[in-house]
């Protein structure tokens, strides 16, 4: 092989080396590419749901504020809790709603919107039988006695005496305070990015 024979062959040589490098580094730089894209795909997937989860446990915290807005409601109407009131989400009677279904807070109290953007709405159910009657009173639909979720502390050895209200028959317990009624407050609050909670807390109120 003469002089020039070799250099044109070493040539060729460099230049398909040279070839394969740039085809090598091209596939590298795209590899690159793709997995700088999944990195920052990761990155905002995890910003995102980590900013869900704070704005849902906003809405849990700021349901507080309807329970205990429902509460005070029962404490002011006391004499008024053995009727049904759909303007004030009351109702005197239980019954097991689909909370997720919008037509069952129609008749539903919103207490307002607060400073983290959470619409906070209340419902309130007695836990008795039938509604429309008194706690110990008579269902008109089937006659039979209302029955309700009471809590009623009785007092140990010999009972004190009967007050107005109470039983006077012999034998019969004595009440250390008014018989309580129990009551059911369902929250729904309504968040930024349809963020959604439901939370529920039973209170006793003595009639």
């Amino acid at each position: 092989m003469s002089p020039a024979t070799r250099i044109r062959t070493l040539a060729s040589l460099r230049s398909r080396a040279r070839g394969a490098v740039l085809f090598i580094a091209l596939i590298v730089l795209v590899a690159m590419t793709l997995a700088g894209i999944a990195i920052m795909r990761s990155v905002d997937t995890a910003t995102l749901i980590a900013g869900n989860l704070a704005f849902k446990q906003g809405t849990v915290q700021s349901a507080d504020n309807g329970i205990e807005q429902g509460y005070q409601w029962l404490l002011a109407n006391r004499p008024t809790l053995s009727l049904d009131n759909a303007a004030q989400g009351y109702n005197s009677g239980y019954s097991t709603p689909v909370w997720t279904n919008a037509a069952s807070w129609v008749n539903s109290v919103t207490v307002g919107t607060d400073a983290a953007g959470n619409t906070i709405s209340y419902q309130i159910h007695r836990m008795c039988n039938c509604a429309n009657t008194t706690y110990n009173g008579v269902c008109a639909a089937t006659a039979l006695s209302n029955q309700c979720a009471l809590d009623n502390p009785t007092g140990t050895g010999t009972p004190p005496p009967p007050s107005q209200g109470e039983s006077f028959t012999i034998g019969a317990p004595g009440y250390l305070q008014d018989p309580r009624v129990y009551y059911r407050i369902t929250v729904r609050t309504q968040g930024p990015r349809s963020t959604m909670s439901y939370i529920q807390a039973m209170v006793a109120v003595a009639l």
